[in-house]
């Protein structure tokens, strides 16, 4: 058995902001949902969310004998992410303006499992950042960091949703396990649905078909999908959420933003530079073909 208190000191010790921990448990209804959201047609070009679709809903088959998940959460915001000037046709998700979270935050895990490694040899385990398949969000809301906003995001009293999550499956029972937040959550407000301008926020789900994340950024997309100025990802109904408004920039320099993207002329990049600056950031899933292609001719639709 492993201590909570243990885990969220080890944890808060490598930078992270939040931190639960939940039981292993069967995600049923999350596994039905996900099943029928694809078959509704809005995972069309995003074939990955169809595969391993079990182990989504089971963790223990992904680590064989997982008794607990804990769930950790670091802070992103920056001065970019309550919005762009109206005029700006080449607005980037602040999340793309770090180095790669996938990179970051897999280091801040392992760092805290050797920690916790020293106390208790006997624990075993896998760390996820995105890279496995696993309903991070829902064992967020198990572990008590926050609820699943009608934008489909976690939303966190602290933190707002500006939140980046990883998760450490673990083989050993805890001393003790989080509970689901309660007396929180969004209440009648529906800012984050009145503000996307494509409409594709259907109450704590989204349409990606009229996505501006989905349509700048992954391979199989609809070139028809207004964009409004967005040219990589898209914080639209993150920059309208109260519970964002109260938010400071985070302090941690792990996650200060690794370039300005106001300042960048992209009609005067090459592909070498582009790859050159670009490397270890989100924006390296695109191509500087696809960037262009993203301001223009789509920029005011």
């Amino acid at each position: 058995m492993i201590s909570s208190v243990m885990i969220k000191d080890a944890a808060h010790a490598v930078g992270f902001d939040m931190c639960g921990v939940a039981r292993c448990r069967h995600l049923g209804d999350d596994t039905l949902f996900l099943k029928q959201w694809l078959d509704a047609g809005n995972g069309r070009g995003l074939d990955y969310l169809g595969r391993n679709i079990e182990k989504r809903g089971d963790a223990s088959l992904l680590v064989e004998g997982a008794k607990s998940v804990i769930v950790c959460g670091v802070s992103y915001k920056n001065i970019y992410s309550d919005g762009y000037p109206d005029s700006c046709h080449q607005k980037i998700a602040s999340y793309a303006l770090t180095t790669d979270y996938h990179i970051t935050i897999k280091k801040m895990l392992q760092q805290m499992c050797a920690t916790l490694k020293q106390s208790c040899p006997t624990l075993s385990g896998r760390v996820f950042t995105d890279s496995a398949p696993v309903f991070e969000k829902r064992y967020a809301v198990d572990a008590g960091l926050g609820w699943i906003g009608r934008q489909s995001l976690l939303v966190t009293p602290k933190f707002g949703t500006f939140v980046l999550l990883g998760v450490a499956i673990i083989s050993e029972e805890c001393d003790s396990y989080d509970s689901p937040l309660q007396g929180v959550g969004c209440g009648e407000c529906r800012r984050c649905v009145e503000a996307c301008p494509n409409g594709a926020i259907i109450e704590r789900h989204i349409d990606t078909r009229r996505c501006i994340s989905r349509a700048t950024i992954e391979p199989s997309y609809d070139q028809s999908t207004p964009l409004h100025g967005w040219i990589f990802g898209c914080d639209e109904c993150q920059s309208c959420c109260p519970y964002n408004r109260k938010v400071a920039a985070t302090p941690n320099p792990l996650f200060a933003p690794t370039f300005d993207p106001l300042a960048i002329d992209w009609q005067k990049i090459d592909e070498a530079e582009f790859s050159l600056r670009f490397a270890n950031t989100p924006i390296s899933r695109s191509t500087l073909e696809r960037i262009l292609s993203n301001i223009s001719p789509r920029m005011d639709k």
